[in-house]
């Protein structure tokens, strides 16, 4: 091969392909200028350049449509519109008419444009700022003859390996996933969205390459491994065979782990071990069914919004949580209340923030906007009438928090109560546990709601000050840091005196490892993808809790998450083998 690039497994399995490069970024755009008998037609020329965006950004639309819905297509005429805006286009118009070329010319607009509405008093203007940036980068790459890298135009049967810098949520919705058989990227780490993401959709990723995406061409042929976390370049056809045949190995391996779906999660000392599946989409439900599951831990509601120009309305979030809901039969489904921010941010929904992480996202935005949040409680409690819904609700480190909400949710129900529509009022209100206040204060929560559940992805980045989707950072994401260990037990103890039901939910208890030491910290039940049900349980059914609890007090009073991994490695090998690890 020509070289091995080596990043952080995302999501497991071999995928063999051709690289498919997306650099969807500003391009840098020279300085120059046009003689004058030049100007009528480098006007020609920029309008044409207008013109080929829109076309292209109807034939996106288009696409994106007939694949993912109507909703989903509507940001595309933000951006048409914003190619039609008037004074936009005049003042690009006088530029060019000052003799400067048409690229300049709509780039010193645009950069304007973009500085000006991120600056701007009122939020709807704010929230375009994505949307123009996307128009930006597509007339430029038109005015200067750059190649395109929609992601939307891959043949029918090509095999694409998608390398790109990040994968946000506005690129997310335009992928063909049909054609795309694999997910790299530059940035990002274990817990980002693109991994979650990849997860979801069951298909390899490697995060955390760095310099791919500038460093490859497109076209290659390559090999992405997404459980050894490498994307191999122009391997030779042995090469090719010998990764095939490790994807065959993990095949014959998945099909042994699957054989566990209908047997009973309970441990060699006898301890019964719940186990749920976190949903992303609605159409994942069924699988996760399959794969054994006894209910969803968590449904992230983010796909609603994310990619979106607007808000979904009541009608749309009651049919897919009720969706959910019937797939699972009675068994309890977990409904996670809007979390946006951080790095799951909708298109033209989200103000522009200089730290998204600390700032103005999950249930902060929710009390803020009561009307988004009450349209979301009603399809909420319209949706428990068919199973055993209940509602959680994220990043919350007060209960001042829990009080506002029972307080919007009662407003919810006597609006449903006005409209005679059916709905349950009694659903049980829990909050997900992300940071260290809530972990600290968790005496103060089981007094106030139905159950705990600890998002370990977040919980970790905030008591570590670790960036989750940094991948400079990676190294330093340890879940294993004794600080995060105690706050688990603290949260587990909290749960058990108050005789309040503590899961799990964050990608920590995917993980066999870390689902091994959950344990032996008293977790009784974990919420994990619906991929790695079959190994957790495999872990639950061949471990004792006598021996995971010595493993993790050991853990707990490590000096550091490498020697917690150490002592939780060796212990684990001694009771189910090498298979435990991976």
């Amino acid at each position: 091969m020509d070289r091995l690039l080596t990043g952080i497994p995302a999501s497991g399995g071999v995928a063999v392909g051709t690289v498919h490069l997306l650099r969807w970024e500003v391009p840098d755009v020279p300085h120059r200028l046009i003689p004058e008998d030049q100007v009528p037609a480098e006007l020609r020329r920029f309008h044409a350049a207008v013109d080929r965006a829109k076309e292209r950004l109807r034939h996106v639309r288009a696409r994106v449509e007939a694949a993912a819905g109507r909703e989903e297509a509507a940001i595309f005429d933000v951006q048409h519109s914003i190619l039609e805006d008037t004074d936009l286009l005049a003042n690009v118009e006088e530029f060019i008419r000052q003799k400067l070329a048409a690229e300049k010319a709509f780039d010193l607009v645009m950069l304007e444009w973009r500085q000006r509405f991120a600056r701007h008093s009122v939020a709807m203007l704010r929230e375009r700022v994505s949307d123009l940036t996307d128009v930006h980068i597509r007339v430029l790459s038109l005015l200067l003859e750059l190649p395109d890298h929609d992601p939307v135009d891959l043949a029918r049967g090509e095999r694409a390996i998608l390398v790109t810098h990040d994968l946000t949520p506005g690129l997310t919705v335009q992928l063909d996933r049909e054609a795309i058989v694999g997910i790299a990227t530059d940035a990002g780490t274990r817990t980002s969205h693109v991994a979650i993401l990849a997860r979801s959709l069951r298909l390899p990723a490697v995060v955390g390459l760095r310099t791919a995406a500038h460093s490859l061409a497109g076209g290659e042929r390559a090999v992405l491994d997404g459980t050894a976390g490498s994307l191999a370049i122009n391997p030779t056809d042995a090469e090719i065979e010998e990764f095939r045949e490790r994807a065959r190995q993990e095949d014959v391996i998945e099909a042994e782990l699957k054989r566990l779906a209908d047997l009973e999660s309970v441990t060699l000392d006898g301890v019964p071990v719940t186990l749920r599946a976190n949903v992303d989409l609605p159409e994942e439900a069924e699988m996760a069914h399959e794969s054994g599951a006894e209910g969803v831990g968590l449904m992230r509601t983010e796909f609603l919004v994310v990619g979106r120009a607007t808000m979904p309305d009541e009608e749309e979030q009651y049919r897919s949580y009720r969706r959910v809901v019937e797939a699972f039969a009675g068994k309890p489904v977990v409904i996670r209340t809007f979390d946006i921010g951080g790095d799951k941010l909708p298109v033209g929904g989200f103000p522009t923030e200089p730290n998204p992480f600390l700032g103005w996202r999950a249930i902060r935005m929710c009390l803020d906007q009561p009307a988004i949040f009450r349209t979301q409680l009603r399809a909420l409690m319209r949706a428990g009438v068919h199973g055993d819904l209940r509602i959680m609700l994220p990043l919350v480190v007060s209960v001042a928090e829990v009080r506002q909400s029972r307080a919007l949710m009662a407003e919810a129900a006597g609006e449903l109560e006005e409209r005679g529509v059916e709905f349950r009022r009694d659903l049980p209100l829990g909050v997900m546990v992300e940071t260290p206040a809530a972990a600290v204060a968790a005496d103060t929560f089981a007094r106030e709601v139905a159950f705990l559940s600890i998002g370990t992805n977040d919980l970790v980045q905030y008591t570590l000050a670790v960036d989750r989707g940094n991948a400079n950072l990676a190294n330093r994401f340890t879940p294993l840091h004794p600080a995060v260990l105690r706050l688990i037990r603290r949260v587990v103890d909290m749960g058990e005196q108050a005789q309040l039901e503590v899961s799990v939910c964050g990608e920590m208890a995917s993980q066999p490892l870390m689902a091994y030491a959950l344990l032996g910290l008293g977790v009784r039940q974990m919420s994990v993808a619906a991929r790695s049900l079959p190994l957790v349980k495999r872990i639950v059914r061949g471990i004792s809790v006598r021996d995971a609890e010595v493993a993790a007090t050991a853990a707990l009073h490590a000096a550091t998450a490498a020697d917690a991994e150490e002592e939780l490695v060796r212990r684990l090998r001694d009771s189910i083998g090498d298979l435990a690890l991976h």
